[in-house]
């Protein structure tokens, strides 16, 4: 009887969570619509009733070489994200790339591994076609070229022009990744690179060690990386794939997931390609290259064995916080203040306990440092990497303690917020938002320096 009475628990817990998140992908999909038609009827309104009005500004003689001459902040989403072209004129940044001059926001694959994201990153930034390699194009089951960057967004990357990277949640990985293969020269053709193209990388709620979510949404503790047979990642997976099998063409150029170097389109893999999908026999769920089973603590410590903090990149990174203690029980903070999407994982992660039946993932390994979180990850492995070696690390209350900023240190702060606070909707956050991007932008462009007296470092040859 109890275990029956757990079951329908469960079942009503699935149905309910996936009922919100559908209602919640539905909203930022209808409000993108809603937003570009307004915008169109406006142009188009704009332009009947002014068409002999000419508005000329004046720019400041030496503007835009002074622009041009600024390292580009590149802001990298997270898991669900889009960048700069997709969902319309919505910002993943709730339009925080508005608040300086020089800034670029990527569109890489919103579901695709860390791995797969962190060689799109790198051609969006210089160029050409994605190569994902060869060796693990083999064993991933995908093919080994992806988009093609006619022209990159910022070709003349080097060591003497290096890229400041605000990275959201898998977003911060991603970059921490894309640094280590820049130290390794793993892109063919550019036998140049280093870890020094990377100045300074400030994370914003960062997945560096993994999160409990996962488990909650479906994935084996066992291994951190099969799927249960029922679970909120299982209904996510079929969705998936038949949203990429009907390839429907204006659609996916609104949103896509990243998935078309899988080739699941119909045209290519035909209705038994579709079942032998569905059943788990191919495609990216098939073959774990996806961002799931980089998000547990397993696979968070898979990847972080071959990831350096290096000695000439500053770092800094902001973790979030939506739970308190109350006579030693960790509960949510707030109930109004945690997003509807949010609440009931911070509910469940605030009372995590791992299956007494699984072998802990790590030496020293105890519930109550998981119990803290934001609704998607979780707050103490949030501040920087910690599995499985910790790495240098400086905890700050106020950021004018940590001025100025050392090198190859990561510098961490606590915010009081959600994982979605600082994103989508800016409303939501209110001055908040201000003041953790307008200190980022900030510690960017006049804080963060390789050369000593301070000088931009595209000026190193001028």
């Amino acid at each position: 009887m109890i275990r029956w009475w757990v079951l329908s628990l469960q079942l009503a817990e699935l149905f309910v969570s996936s009922l919100v998140h559908m209602l919640f992908g539905l909203y930022i999909f209808s409000s993108a619509v809603a937003g570009d038609l307004s915008q169109a009827l406006n142009d188009c309104l704009f332009k009947a009733n002014n068409t002999n009005v000419v508005v000329k500004e004046d720019v400041p003689k030496g503007t835009s070489t002074n622009v041009d001459s600024l390292p580009p902040i590149v802001l990298v989403h997270g898991i669900f994200g889009f960048g700069k072209g997709r969902l319309g004129g919505l910002s993943y940044f709730a339009g925080a790339e508005k608040k300086d001059e020089r800034v670029l926001v990527p569109d890489l694959g919103s579901l695709t591994s860390i791995y797969d994201r962190a060689r799109e990153l790198f051609y969006y930034l210089k160029g050409g076609q994605v190569d994902y390699g060869e060796e693990h194009s083999k064993t991933c089951g995908h093919s080994q070229f992806g988009r093609v960057y006619e022209q990159g967004n910022y070709p003349e990357w080097d060591e003497d022009h290096p890229i400041h990277f605000v990275g959201h949640s898998a977003g911060a990985q991603v970059v921490r990744l894309l640094q280590q293969m820049l130290a390794d020269k793993e892109f063919e053709g550019y036998e140049n690179t280093s870890e020094n193209w990377v100045l300074s990388i400030t994370s914003l709620s960062g997945a560096f060690n993994g999160t409990t979510r996962t488990y909650l949404d479906g994935i084996q503790p066992e291994d951190g990386r099969t799927m249960k047979p029922i679970c909120l990642l299982q209904l996510l997976r079929i969705g998936v794939i038949i949203y990429d099998w009907f390839d429907i063409p204006w659609l996916k150029a609104y949103y896509n997931f990243g998935f078309d170097h899988f080739n699941m389109s119909w045209r290519k893999i035909g209705f038994r390609g579709l079942v032998d999908g569905l059943l788990g026999n191919s495609g990216p769920f098939a073959s774990r290259d996806w961002i799931l089973p980089d998000l547990t603590i397993q696979g968070s410590m898979q990847l972080n064995c071959h990831l350096n903090t290096f000695p000439n990149t500053y770092y800094f990174s902001y973790a979030t916080k939506r739970t308190r203690k109350i006579l030693g029980i960790t509960v949510p903070s707030s109930i109004l203040g945690i997003h509807p999407l949010l609440f009931i994982r911070v509910l469940q992660m605030s009372q995590w306990r791992h299956p007494p039946d699984v072998s802990p993932p790590y030496k020293g390994y105890r519930d109550e440092d998981w119990q803290d979180n934001d609704g998607a990850l979780n707050t103490v492995f949030m501040t920087h990497p910690r599995l499985p070696i910790e790495h240098p690390s400086c905890f700050v209350e106020n950021d004018s303690e940590c001025q100025p900023l050392q090198p190859g240190i990561w510098y961490y702060k606590i915010v009081e917020a959600d994982h979605i606070l600082f994103i989508i909707n800016r409303e939501r956050a209110g001055v908040q938002f201000d003041l953790i991007y307008d200190r980022i932008f900030e510690r960017c462009r006049k804080h963060v320096f390789r050369k000593d007296p301070p000088t931009l470092p595209n000026e190193a040859h001028q």
